[in-house]
């Protein structure tokens, strides 16, 4: 990298070791410094190293709306999409307090202990009111933080679906082109939307608690046929008999539901993230499963099947931008929205003659 260097010569790293020197001028010049941009090539090439700090700074560009950044960004993509990579990508999802951080943690201690590089992309709830999101993964998962061998990455859900930030796929490339073997996206879990998790992992595991009423859902679609397996948690100390009924409800309801075209069979386990009981199981099934559809070609189908829907998501995404940044759709939907709250007309036919409106 780049040796940052006042006008003494003197490299940045050596003045900010000598704390006796960093006079309140030195500091603003320091912090100058800091703000400057890094070239695409520094933030790539930081990446193929596993530069954790360049890697962090390439997935804040993406998340930025600073029009600059998005192009720098994609520069980046580019490029790392060029590099070669045998990740697996494994969605994890459940409603809140299932204990989603806690199994990661448990979960990539695991991974971590056995050699590979884990890489956690977890989604924080964004406020509807304030917008603003707390962004405390990295606090749950204090243990698997410090571990030199993952990557733990909060991001804020903004208004994406599913509980996904809107980023997300582009920082799974990120990561997997800084050499992690292991992709695992925590999402807020809100239920029957999780489809857009769904399309852009290998793999996607249910949390489901036992004991709370959370068995019940085991009678909905949506979510639970999308689910590859299903992980029972906290299965320990007096809730193990609940989660051993909750199990074999599960496998019940899992059977009602029509055959994977993949040809996989969803399994139902129970783990304990607390105990350490049932997360080498887990990862078995996950691996038996990543080579099963490897042979039958189904992982790589797949892999196509992401991207397809990657492109569909950010066309839609663009094409929403593009309008909201126009003055004329921002003057024209001043008017119909005055017209709706006069009740001159219906939201729905005032939505239509904006689109008329602006497309001429």
């Amino acid at each position: 990298m780049k040796t940052l260097y006042l006008s003494s010569r003197t490299p940045l790293k050596d003045i900010l070791a000598n704390k006796k020197n960093t006079t309140p001028g030195t500091i603003s010049k320091i912090q100058e410094l800091r703000k400057q941009e890094i070239s695409v090539d520094t933030l790539t090439k930081g990446i193929f190293e596993g530069n954790k700090a360049l890697l962090a700074k390439a997935i804040t560009l993406l998340e930025s709306t600073n029009p600059e950044h998005f192009e720098k960004a994609n520069a980046v993509i580019e490029k790392c999409l060029s590099r070669p990579n045998s990740s697996i990508r494994l969605g994890i999802t459940g409603v809140p307090g299932v204990g989603k951080s806690s199994f990661i943690e448990a979960l990539g201690a695991l991974l971590t202990s056995k050699g590979k590089k884990v890489a956690v992309l977890a989604v924080d709830p964004t406020s509807s009111l304030s917008k603003g999101s707390i962004l405390g993964d990295k606090t749950r998962m204090q243990s698997l933080s410090k571990d030199p061998n993952a990557f733990i990455r909060p991001s804020p859900s903004g208004s994406s679906l599913g509980g996904v930030a809107q980023k997300t796929r582009e920082s799974i490339i990120l990561c997997e082109a800084a050499g992690y073997d292991v992709i695992l996206v925590e999402t807020v879990g809100v239920g029957q939307s999780e489809i857009a998790v769904h399309s852009m992992v290998d793999f996607f595991l249910l949390l489901k608690l036992s004991g709370a009423g959370d068995e019940l859902q085991g009678i909905k679609r949506g979510i639970m046929e999308m689910a590859d397996a299903i992980a029972i948690n906290k299965a320990d100390g007096d809730n193990l008999e609940r989660a051993n009924l909750a199990a074999a409800e599960f496998s019940r309801a899992l059977h009602l539901y029509p055959p994977k075209a993949n040809g996989w069979i969803p399994k139902v386990l129970k783990c304990s993230a607390i105990e350490n009981m049932g997360i080498q199981e887990i990862w078995d099934m996950v691996k038996d499963f990543v080579e099963q559809n490897k042979k039958n070609g189904h992982f790589e189908e797949n892999r196509k099947l992401q991207n397809k829907n990657w492109f569909l998501q950010t066309v839609d995404e663009q094409i929403k931008q593009y309008f909201y940044q126009k003055a004329s759709f921002k003057k024209a939907q001043d008017k119909m929205l005055k017209a709706i709250e006069e009740n001159k007309i219906s939201p729905f036919y005032a939505a239509k003659n904006l689109l008329a409106d602006i497309t001429k």
